[in-house]
């Protein structure tokens, strides 16, 4: 009796070990306060997920209350220790200087120009760098930016010439080198205080930055808007290449079908951002103003003699990045 009660025991503990396999919770970070689009965006794709599949279960923990450092979010996809992460993939180019492809500047001309992308050339080398370092890109998120500043307009490169400028990455840093400008590294915390107190003339940085840092109060000018910008920053719903094999095919093609869904609300939100944020600096005395294409040239000439160039010589990944968007 006592054979058969132990039996049929591990056979109700096995039952049990297969449930609670199937019915995992997934742990999906992010840096941003609950409300941000990109919140919002990551929780879509968890209601997606499991109207499509109710035993697969996310837990989302905004605001860096997992991972204090957003930067850490790489080491934890590719240790397995974190699940899924909204990405700024830009903040993986010390340990993946591909990544720099990114935010590449004039490489993209807006949100809108970043849909064209997807599916393309690009998009399949970029997927192939990332699965390669650890993560599957899932959503197909752009961001965009602009330029703000206390001196003046910033039109063509020549007028950030003198200027002490914070960048965002090394592309984006090189070009406003070679326009003359003196790049100051800084992370977005420190914007404030860095306009504030004189240590910073201006800047580049997304719309959601602008707003959330409420840089508007400390700037006198800014080229936001319109159809051209030289900052436009890929900002992915990615997951764990340990997670991601170990899906079922079933379990992959629901993944994926849920992050395209999200990707119109995204893209929209994104449009709200950058009128609200227009109406904000107006609003607050800035002098507002739009890139035009003829300033889009110069910079974009600009980039491709100096951050495209430098970018391609970082290895034959980089290069065939750079291949892929000139085609």
């Amino acid at each position: 009796m006592n054979i058969v009660r132990l039996i049929f025991l591990s056979i109700v503990l096995t039952s049990l070990a297969v449930t609670s396999i199937q019915a995992e919770t997934f742990k999906l970070t992010h840096q941003w306060p609950k409300g941000d689009g990109r919140d919002t965006g990551a929780r879509q794709f968890a209601e997606e997920v499991s109207s499509m599949d109710s035993s697969i279960k996310f837990r989302i923990y905004p605001g860096a209350s997992l991972i204090s450092s957003p930067v850490a979010q790489l080491d934890a996809l590719q240790k397995g220790t974190i699940d899924l992460s909204v990405f700024p993939l830009v903040y993986g180019v010390g340990k993946i200087p591909e990544l720099s492809a990114t935010i590449l500047p004039g490489a993209v001309n807006s949100v809108e120009d970043a849909v064209s992308l997807k599916g393309s050339a690009f998009h399949e080398q970029l997927q192939a760098v990332a699965e390669r370092n650890g993560f599957h890109i899932l959503t197909w998120w752009w961001t965009e930016g602009g330029v703000a500043n206390k001196i003046r307009p910033i039109k063509g490169p020549d007028t950030v010439d003198g200027l002490d400028m914070r960048g965002a990455d090394r592309t984006i840093d090189s070009m406003l080198s070679a326009a003359g400008a003196s790049v100051i590294s800084m992370p977005s915390t420190e914007l404030y205080s860095a306009l504030q107190t004189g240590v910073l003339d201006g800047l580049m940085t997304s719309y959601e930055s602008l707003m959330s840092m409420r840089l508007y109060e400390q700037t006198s000018y800014a080229t936001i808007g319109g159809e051209y910008s030289m900052f436009v920053l890929l900002q992915p719903l990615v997951v764990s290449m340990d997670v991601w094999k170990g899906l079922t095919p079933d379990q992959q093609r629901i993944f994926e079908e849920a992050a395209a869904k999200t990707e119109k609300d995204f893209l929209e939100e994104q449009l709200k951002i950058k009128e609200s944020t227009v109406e904000k600096f107006k609003a607050a005395g800035v002098d507002v103003r739009q890139m035009t294409e003829e300033e889009h040239t110069q910079w974009l000439t600009l980039a491709k003699d100096v951050a495209w160039k430098e970018f391609a010589e970082i290895s034959p990944e980089a290069r065939k990045l750079i291949d892929a968007l000139e085609k």
